[in-house]
């Protein structure tokens, strides 16, 4: 008898979108809002998630800064329809340093060379 088990991460775009100017490039952009976790499957079937984090993503100049636990699954949940100055800060992320991908879009805080996604090569 064989068992299929495996850890894997994913990347889900929750329905969001918001219209703001951006603190970056100082243009108008889209907020996205994004869930990372991990998880661990069983016959392809997800059945423990772990390492829950949401990021917003700006579409004009791809900035990305992580959002509170409790405003994400707000917004995962649909209570929550748009966001605050005080609940994002794209300008001051130096804390957090992620590599995103030209291709695909993925992001990541770890420091790999090629995307884990797609393969593309990290500029």
């Amino acid at each position: 008898m064989f068992f299929i088990m495996g850890i894997s991460n994913k990347e889900v775009k929750l329905n969001f979108d918001q219209l703001i100017i951006c603190d970056c490039c100082e243009k108008y952009g889209h907020i996205y809002v994004y869930k990372t976790y991990t998880y661990l499957m069983f016959f392809f079937i997800p059945i423990f998630k772990w390492n829950k984090h949401y990021y917003a993503k700006m579409n004009c100049c791809s900035a990305i800064c992580e959002l509170d636990y409790d405003i994400g699954r707000e917004i995962e949940i649909g209570n929550k329809n748009s966001l605050d100055e005080s609940e994002v800060n794209f300008k001051n992320n130096n804390h957090m340093h992620f590599k995103i991908c030209k291709n695909c879009g993925y992001a990541t805080e770890e420091n790999f060379i090629y995307c884990p996604r797609c393969g593309e090569k990290f500029i």
